[in-house]
């Protein structure tokens, strides 16, 4: 049997491809076609060959698994059917994200130095205060270029209107990049006749663009500066990433113990010619592990003397330590005001409507609506910690409400939005699924923002968690043409 895509059901949500079962999005009826073509054998014959390939490939990100005893690597989950955006609606959301992290940026900075927007009363200095990112060792320090966040996460939704959010920002150690290339590189074995139906823009530039902006932050202006990427190691939940993004920008993977701070607050790398030095680290470890004279004493995963050699300006960090301090769902709720505050200028993309549980009368439509809300924490990530009012059970509810009444300012909470769906492989067919999208943003001499990004994928029925460790899966992103 063919794909019957008038049984695919879409009522109450946004679907990316269908506008109602069986009638198409403009810029999706070459994908809709595509589908109808197709009988459910040879379906489920190409899902299985792009698993096959994401095995062949080795892409794999690691998981907790307390059932087998530790960390274990997963094949990346991916979904055959691509998600398809139209040309004239990136480039709108292109800028609101530019704008956006810029705004972030003049933030940081200005936290770290004058703080003049919490003099100006824009920004409560309660919420800085009790900021568990908020790096008092980074005070008066002034990166090149003011940027703190040289690449940014942030995650999209799209709700049943169709209009576009932003769910959150990601600006500590953004991970999936990496994910997104090789997403396109499997579309291209698996579905390669829709290649010539459509003509995807290209996301391959990414660790072209990535090197450069991480060499326009180096203190030596020399033609080629020593680049190292900081991983954890093997352990790692993204350590493919680290290891393929090294790879690929031809940039020296290394570990806290590759590298020394020598008495010149000069970041070396032990080679097997001797000592080199490092210009830039684009570090994939947390500020508190990054360096045990600072942070956490007990860290094996650092460089000692990194921030002597940061503030010496003697190398340059990517992200810079600190930068987490914007990485704070609270903080989020404040990014409308820091865009106009800023830029003078109105958020190009809106926030999801937001509580703030720290002022009583949003506390007390919280409380009174925790049944129909999300609630979540300052600085929990990966779906992690939160809260979901319709699905939770009374005694849930009942524990958030504690947990808020005990510390509102860690707090916030948002209506339950009917987040859109893309047509996904379920066995020999197709089923709608939730969705949201990572675009990745890199702030260095110039802005550049990846062609799409990250589709995430809730590949669990009814669910809304898209992350990988907890069932979600992705789809390659295609900006075509309008």
């Amino acid at each position: 049997m063919t794909i019957n895509l008038s049984e695919y059901q879409t009522e109450g949500f946004f679907d990316e491809m269908l506008v109602r079962p069986n009638r198409a999005r403009s810029h999706s009826k070459e994908l809709a076609q595509f589908l109808r073509k197709m009988d459910e054998d040879e379906l489920e014959a190409r899902q299985v060959a792009a698993d096959l390939a994401i095995k062949e490939m080795g892409v794999t990100f690691t998981v907790y698994s307390a059932e087998q005893g530790g960390m274990i690597d997963r094949a990346w989950p991916f979904d055959i059917i691509p998600r398809i955006i139209p040309q004239d609606e990136w480039q709108r959301t292109e800028q609101g994200l530019i704008q956006r992290v810029k705004a972030i940026n003049m933030f940081i900075n200005d936290l770290y130095n004058e703080q003049q927007i919490v003099r100006d009363g824009v920004f409560p200095e309660e919420v800085l205060a009790e900021s568990k990112n908020f790096r008092e060792q980074c005070v008066g320090v002034k990166p090149a270029m003011g940027i703190w966040a040289h690449i940014c996460g942030s995650d999209l939704v799209r709700d049943a209107d169709g209009t576009l959010y932003v769910l959150e920002d990601n600006l500590r150690v953004p991970s999936g990049v990496s994910y997104m290339l090789e997403n396109r590189q499997i579309s291209k074995r698996v579905v390669p006749e829709l290649f010539d139906t459509y003509a995807p823009l290209p996301v391959d530039d990414y660790p072209t663009n990535l090197f450069e902006m991480l060499v326009s932050i180096s203190p030596r202006k020399i033609k080629r500066p020593t680049i190292a990427v900081l991983t954890p190691g093997i352990y790692n939940s993204a350590y493919f990433e680290h290891a393929y993004l090294a790879q690929q920008m031809g940039a020296s993977l290394v570990q806290g113990s590759d590298l020394f701070v020598d008495k010149d607050d000069v970041v070396q790398m032990r080679t097997i010619n001797g000592p080199q030095q490092v210009d830039v680290i684009y570090r994939r470890i947390d500020d508190e592990f990054m360096d045990p004279e600072v942070f956490n004493p007990d860290s094996m995963l650092g460089v000692p003397g990194l921030m002597r050699a940061w503030k010496a300006g003697h190398v340059g960090l990517a992200n810079a330590p600190g930068a987490g301090v914007a990485d704070d769902k609270v903080v989020y709720a404040f990014v409308p005001e820091i865009i106009r505050y800023y830029l003078d200028e109105e958020p190009l993309i809106p926030n999801v409507p937001t509580y703030r549980c720290m002022y009583p009368e949003e506390r007390e439509y919280v409380l009174e609506h925790i049944a129909e809300l999300v609630v979540k924490p300052a600085n929990e990530s990966g779906g992690y910690g939160m809260l979901i009012g319709p699905r939770a059970t009374r005694a849930e509810r009942e524990e958030f409400v504690k947990l808020i009444n005990a510390n509102p300012r860690n707090y916030i909470a948002q209506p339950t939005l009917q987040i859109s769906t893309v047509p996904t492989v379920v066995g020999k067919g197709v089923e709608p699924r939730h969705v949201d999208l990572r675009p990745f943003i890199l702030s260095g001499k110039k802005t550049t923002v990846t062609t799409g990004g990250l589709t995430r994928v809730a590949l669990r029925r009814g669910s809304l968690v898209v992350n990988s460790s907890q069932g979600g899966g992705s789809q390659d992103t295609w900006i075509v043409e309008s």
